[in-house]
């Protein structure tokens, strides 16, 4: 799946036509379960941001033929704090992916917290993502899911891995995928149980392990969360070894000074290394 160094896809710059044609293609490629990759920053701060984001990543993704879906949530509904970011708010966020869509190509996921976001969010999002503490809430799932659109159900850091078939046979659809995410340990840490992908993949659906937020720690930093970025490689690659469908990472070029996230995200500058480690053990595990 790694690109060679003759490879014309190197040159590949977002916008152009040649990668967009690339892009296209990336649902139907979801569909016939090619390893593919859900990247982006949490929040979607600025449309220069998130464009700086999806065409660095969509240049890597383009260079190892590796589908790419471009993700940024419009609202941060879950903070512990009031005062918190939460995002650019429905409006604004909106426009935001509407213009990474328009000018990348790119597939967009990006959260739903209440039902009526869902057809506004439907009109851009290729994905409508179900937040891990949303992930029981029976209307937010069939909702979005009676939008035709791809539905990722992100797994409750509360509930077991054979829980989600249940609440996968709520949707009633086959354009469904579960996102492993950790499950709560004590306070203010999750850890990953990697039979929980295997399980999850029983079910027959995609399965996207979420490394970002597996490494969080809830509530770490006092009023705000923080994670272990340091790990996200090393996890990931164990996730490649088990088993996924996808890989799930939040970036951003200046994770510490980024509105969201600022203690969990991988720094911009490390995702070629994080795609090429993760791709090269794939290749070893299922060779």
């Amino acid at each position: 799946m790694v690109a060679s160094g003759d490879n014309k896809s190197l040159a590949i710059k977002p916008g152009n036509p040649i990668f967009k044609a690339h892009m296209t293609d990336t649902l139907q490629h979801i569909a016939d379960r090619q390893f593919f990759l859900i990247a982006g920053p949490c929040a979607a701060e600025t449309e220069d941001l998130c464009l700086r984001i999806a065409h660095t990543v969509g240049e890597l993704a383009a260079k190892h033929n590796l589908p790419f879906v471009f993700k940024a949530s419009f609202k941060k509904a879950n903070r512990l704090s009031k005062g918190s970011y939460s995002g650019p708010g429905l409006d604004d966020g909106l426009k935001i992916l509407r213009a990474v869509k328009e000018k990348t190509g790119l597939s967009i996921v990006t959260d739903i917290h209440e039902t009526h976001e869902i057809d506004s969010v439907a009109e851009v999002a290729d994905i409508l993502q179900i937040p891990a503490f949303l992930c029981r809430q029976t209307d937010l799932v069939v909702g979005a899911a009676r939008t035709g659109k791809w539905v990722n159900i992100k797994k409750g850091q509360f509930l077991a891995p054979d829980d989600m078939a249940k609440i996968a046979a709520k949707a009633d659809s086959k354009k469904v995928m579960l996102t492993e995410r950790g499950v709560s340990f004590g306070y203010h840490t999750l850890i990953v149980d990697f039979r929980s992908l295997l399980i999850m993949r029983e079910t027959g659906f995609p399965v996207i392990y979420d490394v970002t937020h597996s490494l969080q720690l809830p509530g770490g930093a006092g009023a705000t969360s923080t994670g272990q970025p340091q790990y996200v490689i090393p996890m990931s690659k164990a996730a490649a070894a088990v088993g996924i469908d996808g890989l799930f990472v939040e970036t951003h070029p200046e994770p510490s000074k980024a509105q969201s996230d600022a203690g969990a995200m991988l720094p911009l500058d490390q995702m070629p290394k994080l795609i090429e480690e993760v791709l090269r053990v794939r290749e070893a595990a299922h060779s």
